[in-house]
């Protein structure tokens, strides 16, 4: 599963991880059934999770910090595997004592009357659908429990296969998750009835039929969505600046001053063709952009001489209210007018844990050990929607890993949205699979709101892809590589005065997830009522 992700994005092992995941459990104990998931999903989020120990962060000397924090978050995030097994694990799950090899096991297993395979077709059919249901229900509480990580959502492997993803548009990423859950499952369930009736070939047809259907159907319905329309009727052309300033560079205060200047004459040779808008990476300015005048007049001048709209990615600080001698701090990005105005400015509202705020600082201030940053960020409270409004274009801006946030999307969308604007810093993991990732799930926001998205990255994948899901431009340096130093020049398409026809999941949002939390739920239930129905009839016996 975690070679379905980039970098290797062999897409089709998602299609049948979760049920090789639920194979290696055949024939065991319900508690050795969830030990077995927690170490599948350990294997699974170490793997796909290496690029943290890229992070250039040691304490004396030692990488403490992004060794502790992979570990900790593979170690998190592996129990929503382990509570997966354990929901599609049955109560009365046997313990086999004959180890006459896997074949037996299996033929003995499939033979017993436990959930993995009913005594009906029905049966296996509806375990397959709640099993799919149970691991769309964890994704949803991983993407919003303790500020939400929904990086390796499953359904973003499929990033590539662009009529599966079209989708989105209705039930969001969460419905490849469920697609592709349910497929594995259904493949195990017509492997295991081969081996229930070897004679007859065609006993496992019956297993599969609905969700390859489906499927197809899918396929179908995705491929008239990307039919051919006319070209739009405007475009603007955005020039995307990526410096490529490693990620020790920009925390040594020593360097901000050559740095900077490095970004000005980045963006001067960009600038020799004309553009309407120039976009700048997250925290692209050393020092504060409204707050040191040296930095704001070289920004605004240069937004001045070419007469181009910037949107640049600053931190930012106000007065608190309740000490006025302190400031709250925050990541933000701001609109600057070819008249050298700062127009509008967005906070983000998303923080990374331990890269912009310490979790329980007051309570464990030993935490603050394990990140290199000194201080944290408040949150902002809303989305903000930039108008460049002698172009008539307006745009909303994520910053950072928000654009992995689906629920996040749809409050930057608005009819006369012309395209999302995510800037973003990739280097503090060198040139792993962290970029590539984070864009993966990029692209699924793009179909979720039918909404082109621009990504400009300090490093990483500089792009832009389609209202459909397709990667239309990918920076490359001139050696071919993501990661280098440069610009990208690109011609947007554009509303043009027409409003966006809103999707179904952009006007409903997770209601798809949602249901399969209901459903997990009164599952859940049932199994606590059958659970307390046998303890009362033991006890009575």
């Amino acid at each position: 599963m975690a070679a379905a992700f980039p970098n290797f994005s062999i897409a089709g092992l998602a299609w049948v991880g979760p049920g090789l995941l639920v194979a290696a459990t055949l024939g065991k104990t319900r508690g050795e059934r969830v030990r077995i998931g927690y170490v599948g999903g350990l294997a699974y989020f170490l793997g796909a999770l290496y690029w943290l120990l890229y992070i250039p962060y040691a304490w004396h000397g030692i990488p403490l910090g992004p060794g502790a924090g992979w570990l900790a978050l593979s170690a998190y995030m592996a129990l929503y595997p382990a509570v997966w097994i354990w929901f599609l694990a049955s109560s009365k799950s046997p313990v086999f004592q004959n180890s006459d090899g896997i074949l037996n096991q299996l033929r003995l297993l499939s033979g017993n009357s436990e959930g993995l395979l009913g005594q009906t077709w029905g049966r296996r059919a509806l375990w397959a659908f709640y099993g799919a249901a149970a691991w769309v229900a964890l994704e949803m509480i991983s993407a919003r429990l303790f500020s939400g990580f929904p990086w390796l959502i499953l359904g973003i492997s499929q990033y590539k296969i662009v009529p599966l993803i079209q989708i989105a548009s209705f039930t969001g990423v969460y419905g490849i998750s469920f697609l592709l859950v349910w497929v594995s499952l259904s493949l195990l369930s017509a492997g295991l009835m081969l081996v229930r009736q070897p004679s007859s070939r065609s006993v496992w047809i019956a297993e599969i039929f609905i969700p390859f259907l489906v499927v197809a159907l899918i396929f179908q319905w995705g491929f008239r969505q990307l039919r051919p329309t006319a070209p739009a009727a405007r475009s603007l052309k955005v020039t995307f600046i990526q410096p490529s300033i490693p990620q020790t560079l920009i925390w040594d205060p020593t360097k901000d001053d050559e740095r900077f200047q490095h970004l000005i004459q980045l963006s001067e040779e960009a600038l020799r063709e004309p553009t309407d808008l120039m976009l700048w990476p997250e925290a692209a300015t050393p020092k504060l952009l409204r707050y040191d005048k040296s930095t704001f007049e070289a920004v605004t001048g240069l937004a001045r001489k070419h007469k181009v709209w910037v949107i640049i990615g600053s931190d930012d600080a106000e007065p608190r209210r309740d000490l006025p001698q302190k400031a709250d701090y925050f990541n933000s990005s701001f609109l600057i007018s070819p008249q050298g105005e700062l127009v509008q400015g967005y906070k983000k509202r998303s923080l990374v844990i331990f890269g912009e705020y310490i979790p329980m600082e007051r309570w464990l201030p030993f935490m603050k050990f394990f990140t290199p940053i000194p201080g944290g960020f408040t949150s902002g409270d809303r989305a903000v929607q930039f108008e460049l409004s002698p172009l008539q274009v307006k745009t909303s801006p994520l910053i950072c890993f928000e654009d992995v946030f689906p629920q996040l999307a749809p409050e930057c969308t608005q009819p006369d949205t012309d395209f999302l604007v995510n800037l973003t810093n990739d280097g503090w993991f060198g040139e792993s699979a962290e970029p590539w990732q984070h864009a993966a799930s990029s692209v699924f926001r793009c179909v979720e709101n039918h909404i082109p998205l621009l990504r400009c990255t300090n490093t990483g994948l500089t792009c832009w892809v389609d209202a459909q899901g397709r990667l239309r431009q990918v920076f490359r340096d001139t050696k071919g590589s993501v990661y280098g130093v440069g610009f990208m020049n690109a011609e947007i398409p554009l509303l043009a005065g027409q409003s966006r026809t809103a999707t179904f999941y952009n006007t409903h949002g997770d209601w798809f997830g949602w249901i399969c939390v209901g459903i997990t739920g009164v599952m859940l239930c049932r199994k606590f009522w059958v659970w307390m129905a046998a303890r009362r009839k033991s006890n009575e016996s």
